[in-house]
């Protein structure tokens, strides 16, 4: 009875973990219609895309260790209710800073989902292959709800207007909150002091100027007020740091990264976030300005990169028990960097088969890190502080996808640049260019601006080899040496401690 009602409330909980992901890439099709309705400028654009991530991200740590003082099944329906009622609200919107505001402060409810999710998870599954399997669950939905965002938003944009993209959120919230008090178990930490308000001051300041600065990195001509912004974010951060280790009750218990295994596990979601951010930027670019697909079509094509995911993170239980743990995760990576070397090959007449393969390839090694990772990551703490654990990899994977945007994004152009010799710097400014030139010259243009992006890909997919080959290395060389009970005890098989 008690393993039904678990695995019940398990699929109660992967509503909100689906939808907080869905919301991240969701707007991506939606946003020219409803800007058009609403006229709002490229700045207010930018910002409705953007408030909803910087808020989820710069809040997560802070929602994931209130979980543990207050209560996760309190701050889940609380944020449940908080996140409809939103929905409906940036649904009715009736001008751009009414949508901004209102993005925001979905990100905020946003913010109190995830790190709930996963830390009730850790409770209701105490036998440890259960716990693994419900975790990879969990790795799922997280991970392929940011890919079917875009196939949901243009199922509904073809049928109804661009309200009903938030609207879709209602009815499974309204579940959460019918199914949620009668399936969820409470559980707190009743050792937890009060919340340190000055260290949520300097989490939310460094998380919000980091994810800023480096969203802004990728849309402004001149970085130097976008560095500026990211060193005092980071700046922030090391004050945040120092502040942690001085409290006998931190906001988040920073001394993990003094756990080895559990280190490399955070570098290494952290460095895998920033080679998919990368190559998922890229790819969706390519698919649609250099084979010429629409939005919908491109985000229908790119599936396969949900899905790949999907897989790698289901099967992941499996593998933990036949091999160990760690073997699983740096095997999974070795596949990844494939992935990413395949991406090398994309060109010609074979290159949407080529592309598709690679980003399956690419995902579906990601997936034992996501699953098998995360549940090492709370299991290294005792489970009143899961809460406080999730949040640590939530901010890891909204970092590596920030700065995936950034700095493989950088790289892209720069090499877009050189090849085009300065003469274009983008190449949707290329496409619009060529279409008030004369035909042949439109034509040359096109054709080396194509050119010029698939060899930008190219470059990506090496970086994307090298950081997912490197992390299968560093995941090796610090494997846990002693009993897993005392590393991971989420999800690792009794025969991991006979191959450490």
């Amino acid at each position: 009875m008690r393993v039904n009602r678990a695995w019940l409330g398990l699929v109660v909980l992967m509503l909100p973990t689906l939808l907080v992901s869905m919301d991240m890439t969701a707007l991506l099709l939606a946003l020219p219609q409803l800007s058009a309705d609403l006229g709002a400028t490229n700045i207010q654009q930018l910002w409705i895309s953007d408030s909803y991530g910087l808020m989820v991200g710069s809040l997560v740590i802070t929602m994931g260790t209130l979980g543990d003082r207050i209560g996760r099944r309190r701050l889940l329906l609380s944020g449940g209710a908080a996140f409809a009622v939103l929905s409906v609200v940036a649904a009715c919107a009736t001008s751009p800073l009414m949508l901004i505001v209102a993005r925001a402060l979905l990100g905020v409810a946003g913010a109190t989902l995830t790190p709930s999710t996963l830390a009730l998870l850790t409770n209701m599954f105490r036998d440890g292959r259960q716990r693994g399997r419900a975790i990879a669950i969990w790795a799922t939905c997280q991970f392929t709800g940011g890919a079917l965002g875009p196939v949901l938003a243009g199922f509904l944009l073809q049928h109804f207007w661009w309200g009903s993209v938030f609207l879709a959120a209602v009815p499974a919230m309204a579940l959460l909150l019918l199914a949620g008090p009668v399936l969820l178990p409470e559980f707190r930490d009743d050792r937890a002091g009060r919340l340190d308000l000055p260290s949520v001051g300097l989490s939310l300041v460094a998380a919000l100027l980091v994810v800023y600065g480096a969203k802004q990195l990728t849309v402004e001509t001149r970085p130097v007020a976008p560095a500026l912004v990211l060193l005092v974010g980071a700046a922030a951060g090391a004050l945040f740091v120092r502040r942690q280790l001085r409290l006998p009750t931190p906001l988040l218990d920073v001394r993990l990264f003094r756990n080895r295994p559990v280190a490399a596990v955070l570098v290494a979601l952290v460095l895998a976030g920033v080679a998919m951010a990368g190559t998922g930027l890229l790819v969706t670019q390519y698919l649609q300005s250099v084979l010429g697909f629409s939005p919908m079509a491109s985000a229908l094509l790119f599936a396969p990169m949900g899905l790949g995911v999907a897989v790698g993170t289901t099967l992941a239980p499996a593998l933990a028990r036949r091999m160990p743990q760690t073997t699983a995760i740096a095997g999974g990576l070795a596949v990844s960097a494939l992935g990413g070397l395949l991406l090398v090959g994309v060109d010609g007449a074979r290159a949407l088969p080529v592309v598709m393969t690679a980003i399956a390839v690419l995902a579906s090694g990601t997936g034992p890190l996501f699953a098998l990772g995360t549940g090492r990551i709370v299991g290294s703490v005792p489970p009143e502080r899961a809460g406080s654990a999730a949040s640590l990899s939530e901010t890891g994977n909204y970092f590596g996808g920030s700065l995936g945007f950034v700095l493989l994004g950088l790289v892209a152009a720069g090499v877009y640049r050189s090849r085009t010799h300065g003469s274009s710097d983008s190449l949707a400014g290329a496409v619009a260019a060529s279409r008030h030139l004369p035909a042949g010259q439109g034509a040359d243009l096109l054709h080396t601006a194509r050119a010029a992006f698939t060899a930008g890909l190219h470059v990506t997919g090496v970086i994307a080899a090298v950081l997912f080959a490197g992390l299968a290395v560093l995941i090796v060389a610090t494997r846990p040496t002693s009993s897993p009970a005392t590393v991971a005890p989420v999800d690792v098989p009794e025969h991991e401690a006979n191959h450490a």
